[in-house]
């Protein structure tokens, strides 16, 4: 591990609030990134998307680019689903819990999920 990961380390390790908002950062970006690979590779233009989910394909690009405000649940499933994908969503404690549960749901476009509880080993 390089000098700078073990500082970004433990400045996250000393604040817990920055870790907080490092960790949504990183989500919010993942989020993004992984629906423009899901698109690139479906071979499917931001207006194809737009078309098959009922939005405008400037909707689209506001999404992809982490500029979409209020983005509802229901359009991101729809987005994964004519991704041919699902929306996993898991709720877990915060750093430095004692013990880790996590919630997972898988939601469909139906908006229907199926829950399962997945306790530590």
């Amino acid at each position: 591990m390089s000098r700078v990961m073990r500082w970004i380390d433990e400045e996250l390790a000393k604040d817990a609030r920055l870790a907080e908002r490092v960790d949504a950062e990183l989500v919010r970006l993942r989020l993004e990134q992984d629906l423009v690979a899901l698109r690139e590779h479906r071979g499917i233009s931001q207006r194809k998307l737009a078309l098959m989910v009922g939005v405008s394909q400037p909707v689209i690009a506001r999404i992809e680019a982490g500029r979409a405000r209020n983005l509802e649940l229901r359009t991101l499933v729809k987005i994964a689903a004519a991704l041919d994908s699902e929306v996993q969503i898991t709720i877990r404690r915060r750093r430095g819990g004692s013990r880790r549960v996590a919630k997972h749901m898988r939601l469909s476009p139906t908006g229907k999920g199926r829950r399962r509880n997945t306790l530590p080993a």
